[in-house]
């Protein structure tokens, strides 16, 4: 199911797209256009106070102002539209609506209940029972474990981890996986949404002051794109230099949007 949140950002961007065609319709041409054809040629018409001119061609930037408008008004008509009824849907929607009446049920109910779906928790647990086999380490590689005892590559991945399990969040560590055109990369961290119950994948690149590795994380982002896995959509990245640590803060911001 759309989320609360999607439905919410897509209101957003067609209050952006009323704005500015509201702004844009404050100045035009009063009155129509309509088209004509004389022995195959287009001809316009104007009309306005209910009398038609032709448009000869010179006049040519009001023909595209009177076409230009129409088209805006009709947007603007389905825009406003489309963003009433969201906000009628928005006031009475919940996320998780068909997991938490199951939920809801007593414990010893929920025993003979056969779920019209399996609840996000359900499909968190199968997905997280999966079994996979992350990156090796190298034998000169530092040993650095989460609170959990999870081994991760930095310092700073065991901070990310461990903020993540305090928050209940649960990750894959380096779970494999296909990008057509580049190979198999292991993401920092993979996730399921609670939104979308799709894959989110969390990269933290952590040298980007090495031109080398800064140059292999560019292109790894370019084929993560091309296989449709989109930064601000299910791709989460943050970055690191050996003089800008990373800020913990946006680390919690984007748990907070995608995680939670």
């Amino acid at each position: 199911m759309i989320s609360k949140e999607q439905l919410a950002e897509e209101r957003e961007r067609l209050s952006g797209i009323m704005y500015k065609l509201e702004d844009r319709l404050k100045d035009v041409p009063e009155g129509k256009l309509q088209l004509g054809k004389s022995n195959g040629v287009v001809q316009y018409f104007y009309f306005k106070d209910g009398k038609a001119v032709y448009l000869p061609k010179k006049e040519i930037k009001l023909v595209k102002q009177l076409v230009q408008k129409n088209y805006d008004q009709r947007v603007l008509k389905c825009v406003k539209k489309r963003i009433s009824q969201i906000n009628r849907v928005l006031s009475d929607y919940e996320n998780n609506e068909i997991d938490n009446l199951y939920l809801s049920e007593h414990p010893e109910r929920r025993k003979l209940i056969d779920p019209v779906e399996p609840t996000f928790e359900q499909k968190l647990e199968l997905w997280m029972s999966e079994p996979y086999e992350g990156k090796s380490f190298t034998s000169d590689a530092p040993v650095i474990r989460t609170n959990s005892g999870l081994r991760v590559r930095s310092k700073t991945e065991k901070i990310m981890a461990d903020y993540f399990e305090l928050r209940g969040v649960k990750y894959k560590y380096e779970c494999p996986l296909e990008l057509k055109t580049y190979g198999v990369v292991y993401p920092d961290f993979t996730f399921i949404s609670p939104r979308t119950g799709k894959e989110i994948y969390w990269e933290h690149e952590g040298m980007m002051d090495n031109p080398e590795y800064a140059r292999t994380a560019v292109m790894k982002i370019e084929s993560y794109e091309k296989n449709g896995i989109v930064p601000g959509e299910n791709l989460i990245l943050t970055f690191e230099t050996s003089n800008s640590v990373i800020d913990m803060e946006i680390v919690k911001q984007f748990t907070e949007k995608y995680l939670i």
